[in-house]
C-alpha cells in the first residue's frame, strides 16, 4: 500500500527532503506532495497567469488563489497532512493548510518543538496526533503501514 503524504509547513528550509531522505532509506512506499517550493513562483504565480496586477496586494491575492488551488486538489488527493511548525519563520501557511486538512477531514500529523506547546495546544488537540520531531511524524506513518 501507498500512501500519499502532504507535506504542510514552510518553505525556506530543507525539512522535506530530510523527511523524504529518511522514508527512501527506510523503503517505505510513501509518494510526498506539498505547496510550491519555489518561493519566487508562489508569490508571482497570479501575475504569470492573469497578467500584471495593478498593485502589490493584489498581486498577492492573485497568487494566493492559485496557491490555494493547488493546495485543495493535493491535499485532497492525499491519505495523510504533516504540517511542521517550525521555529524559524513565520507559520501562517502551515496554520491555514493545518485548518484546511481539518476542513477535509484528512488525518493531521502536527509537527511542533516544545516551546511552542501554549501557543498551539487548541490546534494540537484537533490535530489526529502531535509530534515534536519530522523523525516522530515518519515513525507515525510507519505504524500505519505495518
Amino acid at each position: 500500500m501507498e500512501l500519499t503524504i502532504y507535506l504542510a509547513g514552510e518553505i525556506h528550509s530543507n525539512w522535506r527532503n530530510q523527511l523524504q531522505n529518511q522514508a527512501i532509506e527506510l523503503n517505505y512506499p510513501l509518494h510526498f506532495v506539498g505547496p510550491m517550493e519555489n518561493h519566487e513562483r508562489s508569490d508571482n504565480i497570479g501575475e504569470e497567469i492573469l497578467g500584471k496586477q495593478p498593485n502589490a496586494i493584489l498581486k498577492d491575492d492573485a497568487a494566493s488563489a492559485f496557491n490555494n488551488l493547488r493546495t485543495q486538489v493535493l491535499m485532497s488527493k492525499s491519505d495523510v497532512v504533516i504540517a511542521l511548525f517550525g521555529e524559524q519563520y513565520k507559520q501562517w501557511n502551515t496554520a491555514m493548510d493545518a485548518s484546511a486538512a481539518l476542513t477535509l477531514n484528512k488525518p493531521l500529523i502536527l509537527i511542533r518543538p516544545e516551546k511552542l506547546h501554549h501557543a498551539l495546544k487548541e490546534l494540537s488537540r484537533k490535530a489526529t496526533v502531535t509530534v515534536e520531531t519530522p523523525m516522530q511524524a515518519l515513525q507515525a506513518i510507519s505504524y500505519i503501514l505495518e
